[in-house]
This record gives C-alpha cells, structure tokens and sequence, in this order.
C-alpha cells in the first residue's frame, strides 16, 4: 500500500537554537483541531467501519478573530487512493463543532486527516452581505471583492481561470452596486472562488487517524454454533462432517449466516476428562475438544473421526451454496500429547522436577490442556511464526472467520501483530475475541484488530442494568473500536436466568440479543430452551465439552420459529444491522423495557418492547419517539407489528402496552409518520 502525501500543513521546521522564540511563534498554526471524532487514542489504533457504509467524522475547530474558517477530511483508501469531502459547522455554531462525512467502497485499512484554514471569501461574503443589509455605505468593499477576484483569476489556468475572467468582465459592465452586489454573493462566483482558494493558515490534525474498513459480516452477522461430533443418530457413533450436511438446511431457515465449530483436530489421551469434566475417562469417552493435539497431528491437523480434508473442504463449499459461512475456533492450546512437546519442547515452561504445568484458571482446572510460553528463548520468533501459519494454513482452505479462545490470556502484542499479518493479505478475514475479562481488555482487544467481541450481555438482566449496557456501547471509545457479539448461550455458559425462567426466558434474551446488536449468536440446544444444569453452577450439565449429545430438534416447546422469524426481521431492517443508533424511551413499569433503533436516511424506525418477567404478565404506559421524527406530541404514526403482521395507527405521544410472556414477552414494530 502506497502511503498518502497530503498538503503541507500549517506547522513548521523547528527553529534554530540561536533564533528568537517569539519570532518561532510566529509561525506556529492558528488554527485549532481538537476532539476527532471517530478516533482511537489519538489515532495510536484504528477505528472500526463497514464497506458503503457511511463514516462520520466530527471535531472541534476554532481560531482567534472572527474570519470564517473552513475545514475538510482528506481520506485515502487501502492503495492509497486520496480523496476529500467537505466539514461544515453544527448548530448551535458557538460550539466550534464542525462535522463531515465519507464512505469507503474498499475493504482494508484507511486513514483521513482532518485541515482547516482561513477562508477568506466566505470571509468578505459574510460582512459584505451584512453591510448590504444593514444599507451602510459599501463602495470600498465592493472595489475589495473585484480585486480578490482578480488575484484569484492571476493565480488560475484554464477554465477556473476563463470564469473568474468572465466573472470580472460582468462585474465591470455591472449598471449599478446592486448588480455588483448580487454577483459578488451569488452561489457560483462563491464556488468559484473556493476553488482558487490559496487557503491560507492552513493547519491539519496533529494525527493521521487510522480506520479498518471491514465486510458487512464483521458488523452484521447470526452464528450458529454446534459440535459435528455431536451430529450422529448414535451416542456411540462419533458424528463427521458429512453428517452435518443435514442440519444445514433447518440452520439456514433459521436464518443463520455464520456455523462456528469448537476446535475441529485431533484429541489428546492423556488425562483426558470424562462426562461432566470428571478425571476419569472411559475408553469410548471423546474428551474436551479443547485437549488439541495427538499423534494424528495438532493445529493444523484434523480429528480422524471427523473425517478427510476433503470433507472438510467439501463441508465449506456446500455451507456456502446454504448461505453458511464456516467458522473455526483459534485455541492456543495443547493436550500433553500434541506433537509440539516434542518437536519443541522450547516452546513450552517446565517445572523443576521436568513436568509441565497444566492450564488453570482457578477454581477450574485443565488438566488436559497445557499451554506454550510466548516469550520462551526457543519460542521467538519461530512459536510466532508457526502459531501464524496455522491461521494462514485456514484460510487458505476458505475459512475467513475465527472465534479466538481466551485472547486475553496470550500477549497483546502477539494479537496485534498476527491480525495485521493475515489481514494484510486477506482483509476479509475477520477475528472474534472470546474474552469475559476486564472492561479495559476487552476494549483493548478490539483496538488490536478484533472485529468483533464477546460481551458483558450474558450477565445484564434488570432493566437498569441493560440501559446502562447499551448506552456505554454506544459512546466512545466502545463505538470506536468495539463491535459487541451478544451470544445468548455458549457452551462454557448456561446463565442463571435460562436455568430457571422457561420457554418465555429463552424468548427474552433472543429478542434482546437480535435486536440489540447487529451480532448475535447461540449454541445449539438453545432452540430447544435446554436449561439443565451442573448444581449451583452457570454450567450444562452433561456438557457437550465432554460427551456427545444426540438432539431431536423438533421436540416440543421449540423456538426455531420465533428465532427464524427474529432473524428475518433483522435482514429486513438495515436499523438493526448494527448496535449503534439506539435510544431508550420511557415506560412506566420497571419490568419492561422500550427502545428504538433508526437510520439517518430512512423515515421509519424499529421500536422494541421486551418483558424482562419471564413469569408474569407486565403492561404499562409508554411514551412513543415523536422527537425521532421531529413531530409534535399529538402527531399520529403507523404502527406494523414485524411478528404479526398486524397494523393500526397510534395517535398522540403517549400508549399502553401488555406483554403477557405466555404468549410472546416482547413486541417488535416499525413505525413512520402518517402522511
């Protein structure tokens, strides 16, 4: 990628020593760019966008005196390409908030500066039109403006030149000062003039901002996650890839467009666990995938029982014929038989007495896993190096997504410089951070090059509690470099809520899951709202981790519906292709919840009222979001209801609802104006 060479900014070459340090001030910009807007540490990390979709850039710009300014965002593209588009100031003006926009149509990495000046037309337009209409004398000033025409025609070629030039010539064969008057402030000659602009005092951004421009499935996307052993009509028949060819049909109804699979390679033996994570297993027991690694291979190598490379490959192809992308599980991590220990030993820590510690995150413990060391003397670069070509050796076979185990147990600079490694050549390749850790980690992830992230949404449950969620993904610096994945359930975690709220539970956390974000996802066998769990634990009891699970899919009480149907309604409304842009508006009960998502551009919005009692029907007045669509509060609005099809007319600011959650606990309508 060619680097960018923007104008040359208002700063200048340090001063000599010997010079004096007023005059050195004398040069430095007048003009001040503060609070860029979307920005990640001042540009240290780059700001997350989607392909088309358009880039709103923001900041503060001022300067002394009372001379208009005028401001722009040069952008260049990931081959360099540059490009500029306008900034204007935001009402209220006194705020020095001036905004712009752009939209990238390349994936991969950009950057925009931002470069304000003096504009010294719209300067002279500005007090010439003032003193026109105050009707104070203006001859001199009218005599300014043709000599700033005639300097800007002296500077110019071509036709910029042969207009200012006929410009003049009107401006001479003018009857009167009015006639003067009008052509100085019309809209052309304005136009002109700005493009002979010599934009004087011309400052730029302290910072080149940086922005990874990614493919819409980095922002909008429903995963879908099973286990292929499991996709066998025999619990003593280790489930292929050819099996999963089956489920592909009722997944894609659903209206998933993401499978994700546990690790897919080889199982270590040794200390294998058992059904329910016991120490024991028997001779049949297939162990946590997570045990990665036998004498069949490791990484890069793919469980026997599975089955060929080719059906792997195959698995790909017909995934993607159903609209299914496949995405694979990155676990650093090994069994004690993974063919590493042997061929490196380097790479690993050993304890005094030769053995090699096992992975623990205390009260659990991995006695099946063990894990390398990064910054071991043997491990640099070639543990790097190799841990690369794995991710690398993926994608070459067409797998663009990974769901990345524990990220914040391995070193960040390790992350950062992998993604940017498999990005540069395939910028489609996306990395999804699987990290309950601290706030600042997690956000630190994704500024590292994490598309998207696991979140906080398993554990928000009270009405307080999600607000205050949805809000800080909304503000910065979560909006900048955040993109939250709002899994309802994942195999590690059976929620406390799920255990005991029943089919209306599971409904709950679907429609606020689909409707909060633009990514969701769920494990298999939430469709089915199994909640069984390991006593006392947010665990599933008889884990799928340890043991194959067979799954009738059509028992009673299913949700495929419901989820299909919630699915739909986010394909067909680009307001919820993202979390951005919600706003939470009032309800006069504690138990529900009401928010609603919009575009700029469109003249509808998507309004969402969720129970959050799974047990008791919950009804309360609500106010309606007439401010959304600058209407007063008496104003009608047409109402669908996107589950039911139904529709009618809400007249006045404020309604009722009920939300009974057996039969549905929550509500889902698209509301416009009546026109």
């Amino acid at each position: 990628m060619s680097s960018p060479v923007y104008p040359t900014s208002g700063t200048f070459p340090a001063q000599s020593q010997h010079q004096n340090h007023g005059l050195a001030a004398t040069h430095a910009p007048r003009i001040a760019i503060e609070a860029v807007t979307p920005s990640l540490d001042q540009g240290r990390f780059a700001t997350k966008a989607i392909v088309n979709e358009t880039v709103v850039v923001k900041a503060t710009i001022f300067a002394d005196g009372h001379d208009v300014l005028a401001a722009a965002i040069c952008w260049h593209d990931d081959e360099g390409q540059q490009q500029r588009a306008p900034m204007s100031q935001v009402e209220p003006l006194g705020l020095d908030v001036w905004e712009g926009s752009f939209t990238p149509h390349r994936v991969g990495r950009h950057g925009f500066i931002i470069e304000a000046w003096w504009d010294v037309y719209a300067t002279y337009h500005y007090e010439l039109a003032k003193k026109h209409q105050a009707g104070v004398p203006i001859g001199l000033e009218l005599e300014e403006g043709r000599r700033l025409v005639e300097q800007a025609a002296e500077r110019s070629e071509g036709t910029l030149y042969e207009s200012l030039a006929d410009l003049l010539e009107q401006f001479r064969l003018a009857q009167n000062d009015a006639d003067r008057v009008a052509l100085l402030l019309d809209d052309e000659t304005t136009r002109l003039m700005h493009e002979a602009d010599t934009r004087p005092h011309l400052t730029r951004s302290d910072a080149l901002y940086p922005l990874e421009v990614e493919r819409l499935k980095a922002g909008f996307a429903s995963w879908y996650e099973l286990f292929p052993r499991s996709e066998t009509d025999n619990p003593n028949r280790h489930g292929t890839f050819k099996d999963v060819h089956r489920r592909l049909p009722l997944i894609r109804d659903m209206g998933f467009d993401v499978l994700y699979f546990p690790p897919i390679h080889p199982v270590g033996r040794a200390y294998r666990k058992g059904p329910n994570n016991s120490l024991e297993a028997g001779p049949n027991d297939p162990g946590s995938p997570y045990a990665i690694g036998s004498e069949e291979g490791g990484h890069d190598a793919i469980h026997p029982e599975l089955g060929t490379r080719e059906d792997f490959r195959e698995l790909v192809r017909v995934a993607a014929e159903h609209g299914l992308e496949i995405a694979l599980d990155f676990a650093i991590q090994c069994s004690p038989d993974h063919p590493w220990l042997k061929e490196h030993p380097g790479w690993f820590s050993w304890r005094p007495d030769g053995s090699i510690r096992y992975a623990e995150n205390p009260p659990k413990k991995y006695q099946d896993i063990v894990n390398v060391d990064f910054y071991a003397e043997e491990a640099i670069p070639s543990l790097w190096l190799e841990l690369r070509n794995v991710v690398q050796g993926w994608v070459d076979e067409g797998v663009k997504i990974f769901r990345v185990d524990n990220p914040h147990t391995k070193p960040l600079p390790f992350w950062e410089w992998l993604i940017a490694d498999i990005r540069q050549r395939d910028p489609d390749v996306i990395f999804l951070a699987e990290a309950f850790t601290r706030p600042a980690m997690m956000l630190r992830l994704g500024k590292l090059g994490f598309t998207q992230s696991y979140t906080y949404f398993t554990w928000r449950h009270t009405k307080a509690e999600l607000t205050e969620y949805f809000t800080q993904l909304n503000e910065s610096p979560l909006r900048d470099g955040y993109r939250p994945n709002f899994f309802v359930n994942t195999p590690d975690i059976n929620p406390y809520f799920l255990q005991s709220s029943g089919r209306a539970g599971f409904l709950i956390r679907a429609a606020l899951a689909t409707m909060g974000s633009g990514l969701w996802g769920m494990y298999s066998g939430f469709e089915l709202c199994e909640d069984a769990p390991v006593p006392g634990k947010e665990e599933y009891l008889d884990s799928e981790k340890y043991q194959i699970r067979l799954r009738d899919y059509s028992a009673p009480g299913n949700i495929i519906y419901e989820i299909a149907q919630l699915n739909r309604i986010r394909r067909e409304n680009p307001a919820l292709h993202s979390h951005l842009g919600l706003t939470f508006h009032a309800v006069h009960n504690d138990r529900l919840l009401l928010f609603a998502k919009r575009t700029e551009q469109s003249d509808e919005a998507i309004l969402v009222a969720v129970n959050l009692d799974p047990f008791e029907p919950q009804e309360g007045a609500f106010e309606l979001p007439m401010a959304l669509f600058k209407l007063p509060d008496e104003a009608a609005l047409h109402v669908e209801d996107l589950m039911s099809g139904r529709q009618w007319t809400w007249h006045g600011k404020w309604q009722s609802m009920r939300l009974d959650p057996a039969v549905m606990p929550f509500a889902i309508w698209r509301i416009r104006p009546v026109h």
